[in-house]
Order: C-alpha cells, then sequence, then structure tokens
C-alpha cells in the first residue's frame, strides 16, 4: 500500500509515456515534499492554529473518561440492581484516575506540554515561562475536555444511574452527583477542605516538576513521565483522597460539574456548602500549585526560566562589564589580526 501512495502508476494510453521514457523528469513524492506534507489540505491550515488546545481538550477529556468512569463502575456496582456484585473498590478508583492523567498526558504532552490542569497552565505560566496569551485558550480547551468527558461517560452509565437513583426523573448530589464533581465530608470544615486540596495540588506540581527537570540527573525522558505522574497520582489518591475526592485539578471537577448541572442535578451542584465548587476544588489547586512551584524552584530549580532565578541588578551590571567587555575585545583583536 505504501508502494502504490508513494510512487506514479503507468499507464498505457496512446501518446507516449513519460514513464516510459529515459528522459522524463523526476517527480517528488507528496510525502517527501515538506510542505504539501505539511498542509496536504485546508483542515490541516486550521489545524495548525488550534492544535495545541486541541490537544489539551483532548488529554482532559481521556482524563475525565477514565477517572468518571472508575466512579461510576465501583459506586453504581455495589447496588444489586445494577449488578451482583461490586465491580472494584477504592483503590480501584485510584487506579482509574491514576491511569487518566497518565494516559490524558500521553496524548497530549508533545503537542501542548500535557497540562490537562488549569492550575499546572497556571503554575507554568508564573515559573517555567509559559507564555501567558496562552493561557485563556488552555483553560478553555481544558474546562471543555472535563465537559465532554463526563457527558460521555454519564450517557455510558445513563440506564445505570436510574437505576441506583430510582428513576430517570431523580438525580441528587449525594446519590450519583459526587460521581462526577468533588464533595467534601460532612465533618470537614471550610478551612479543612481548601487545605487538603492545597496540599494535595502542591504535591502533584512538585511531582510534575521534579520529572520535567531537565537541569538535574535522574529525570525520566519525555515519553516516560506520564508514568511518574501516574505514581504520583496514585500516591495522592491512596494518601489524601478520602476527605475532599482530591479533584486538585478545577477543570476536573468543574466540567462534570457543569455537566451535571446540565443533565438534570441543577443548581444544587454549585450552591453546595456556599459556592464549595470556588473556593475549594478551584482556588485550593490553583494557590496549592503556586506555592508547590514556589517551594520547588526556591530549594531545587536553578534554570534560568525560573523567577526564582531571574538575575539581580549586581548580576547584570557584572555581566556586561565582565563577560560582554571580554567578549568585545576578543572581537576586536579578531578584527585586527586579519
Amino acid at each position: 500500500m505504501s508502494e502504490i501512495a508513494e510512487k506514479p502508476i503507468p499507464r498505457h494510453v496512446d501518446t507516449a509515456s513519460t514513464y516510459h521514457n529515459s528522459d522524463a523528469m523526476h517527480f517528488t513524492a507528496l510525502a517527501d515534499c515538506e510542505d504539501c506534507a505539511q498542509y496536504p489540505n485546508r483542515w490541516s491550515r486550521i489545524r495548525e492554529y488550534i492544535r495545541e488546545p486541541a490537544a489539551e481538550f483532548l488529554g482532559t477529556m481521556i482524563l475525565c473518561i477514565f477517572g468518571c468512569a472508575a466512579n461510576c463502575q465501583v459506586v453504581l456496582s455495589s447496588s444489586t440492581a445494577v449488578a451482583s456484585s461490586p465491580k472494584g473498590d477504592f483503590l480501584s478508583l485510584n487506579f482509574g484516575w491514576a491511569i487518566g492523567v497518565a494516559m490524558g498526558v500521553w496524548a497530549c504532552i508533545g503537542i501542548s506540554g500535557g497540562h490537562i490542569n488549569p492550575a499546572v497552565t497556571l503554575a507554568f505560566a508564573s515559573f517555567r515561562g509559559f507564555p501567558w496569551k496562552k493561557v485563556p485558550f488552555y483553560i478553555l480547551a481544558q474546562l471543555l475536555g472535563g465537559i465532554c468527558g463526563a457527558g460521555i461517560v454519564y450517557a455510558n452509565y445513563y440506564h445505570a444511574i436510574n437505576l441506583y437513583e430510582g428513576g430517570a426523573h431523580i438525580r441528587t448530589i449525594l446519590g450519583t452527583g459526587n460521581l462526577f464533581g468533588t464533595y467534601a465530608a460532612d465533618y470537614m470544615t471550610s478551612v479543612s477542605c481548601f487545605f487538603s486540596e492545597f496540599l494535595g495540588s502542591a504535591m502533584l506540581i512538585i511531582g510534575i516538576l521534579s520529572a520535567t527537570d531537565r537541569r538535574r540527573s535522574g529525570t525520566p525522558p519525555q515519553g516516560l513521565v506520564p508514568l511518574a505522574l501516574f505514581f504520583t497520582i496514585l500516591g495522592i489518591g491512596l494518601g489524601l483522597g478520602m476527605e475532599t475526592e482530591y479533584a486538585i485539578n478545577p477543570a476536573r471537577d468543574l466540567g462534570p460539574r457543569i455537566l451535571t448541572a446540565m443533565v438534570g442535578y441543577g443548581s444544587a451542584v454549585f450552591d453546595f456548602r456556599n459556592q464549595y465548587w470556588l473556593w475549594c476544588p478551584t482556588l485550593g489547586p490553583i494557590l496549592g500549585m503556586q506555592i508547590g512551584a514556589l517551594v520547588y524552584d526556591t530549594l531545587i530549580y536553578t534554570g534560568p526560566d525560573s523567577i526564582i532565578n531571574k538575575p539581580n541588578l549586581a548580576t547584570e551590571k557584572k555581566h556586561f562589564a565582565d563577560c560582554v567587555g571580554h567578549q568585545q575585545l576578543a572581537v576586536h583583536a579578531g578584527v585586527d589580526a586579519v
């Protein structure tokens, strides 16, 4: 098949064929033409402008499909109306979300960087020089990916949700709403909820920065970064996941939460505990990752792209006086010698 695609096929016609002419010009195969292969059609040119946000959309959607589906399978199967026996436990949930993060990042790391998390995007903009002009597009794409991922899972488990809730017209937060958005345990205070999300998010960004720090030894190659994140998410879930269901990602919580509001759970998903969705699973991860990145860069990172390692005025003066001055003298000496 590949040979047919790359080589012209001779055709027998009445006129002399160039394929049988020894003096015929050589035709470059389409796959070998760099400009044509890059933009073979109109869609390929459009895709060039949206490719990075589209990758974030796809990665976040994959994350929510695996994670929300794991929630649904474990919880819904606990009802005898849905399944004859339970299909998993709390460990299964953690594996589902860890696999979702790994597969989501694998899908887009080589294109967009594999953020799939608005808090990660903001942390990279603050501490790794990620362009701020791209931030709104990334966050919008991540949010839409979360909505679509949750919607796909909801459609897949629609009948099981009906059986679990007791009817198609019944939708409750504590029944099945928390299979999509995150909701804290009743005994948690507001401060405790925020701190739980803050702590888990700080651990996540430290894990991400550690796995992508090329200035230190022991970091995995880019293709294995998702595997490192798999273990990071699994550890956070096993150690910090019980109290607030560890959103640690505003898109992972807000996207599915919007979906539940759209399909019948109503405004209660936003009114829960005085707009819990805003100050805990949204602001908690954002602030947690900012502080986590600050701690990592202050103690470990030596790269010049971090705000912590920006040269001060004295260093800049010394650089221009010594280094640049010596370079200019060397250039003049070379010119004189010529």
